[in-house]
């Protein structure tokens, strides 16, 4: 961890000044349409913006590009920041991926949350290697992103699988009549 406090530090301290401003966030936006959106609005935001922060912040000029895949990943494990690249690789996404499933019950399906992921970090990338801020863009990190989303939508299974339904219809509405929940057990 060779310099990463002193390259990242204020990153991680505006991340955590942040805090309070987006509890504010949510709370009125929880007034409007509810805890659980409010919260997944809010913990996506503030769960990733820190990370694009730092993959968008210019460390020079040009760029350069991978398309190989696991190419820099076996270069990477030979460097000493093997456990910063990874790691980090693998959080970018994280908040996205655990959140969105609860948020969005289409996304309940796990390759959803990995092509929502993916197409994120594609455009991370992307924009990396236009922008020319002395980034490399590699193929490597965007399989590294979507996998860290995969894995963090895994752990937050047990609050959104019960969207699926199992097979059975919804009922009519918050304010179900006892015939409409009758109807609806008949049809489960």
């Amino acid at each position: 961890m060779n310099g990463t406090w002193e390259t990242w530090g204020g990153v991680v301290l505006a991340a955590i000044a942040a805090l309070p401003p987006a509890g504010v966030a949510a709370w009125w936006l929880a007034r409007r349409y509810g805890w659980r959106p409010a919260l997944c609005d809010v913990g996506t935001v503030v769960g990733t913006a820190p990370w694009l922060w730092m993959i968008l912040t210019p460390t020079g000029s040009g760029r350069s590009l991978n398309l190989v895949p696991l190419r820099d990943l076996a270069e990477q494990l030979t460097d000493d920041r093997v456990i910063e690249q990874f790691g980090g690789n693998l959080l970018v996404f994280a908040a996205l991926g655990f959140l969105l499933p609860v948020r969005l019950p289409w996304f309940t399906r796990p390759y959803r949350i990995l092509l929502a992921a993916a197409g994120a970090s594609i455009a991370v990338e992307s924009m990396q290697f236009a922008l020319a801020i002395g980034r490399h863009s590699s193929i490597d990190d965007v399989l590294l992103n979507a996998i860290g989303a995969y894995l963090a939508g895994q752990l937050s299974r047990h609050w959104w699988i019960r969207h699926r339904g199992h097979g059975r219809r919804p009922l009519a509405g918050r304010n179900a009549t006892p015939d409409q929940i009758r109807g609806a057990a008949e049809l489960g």
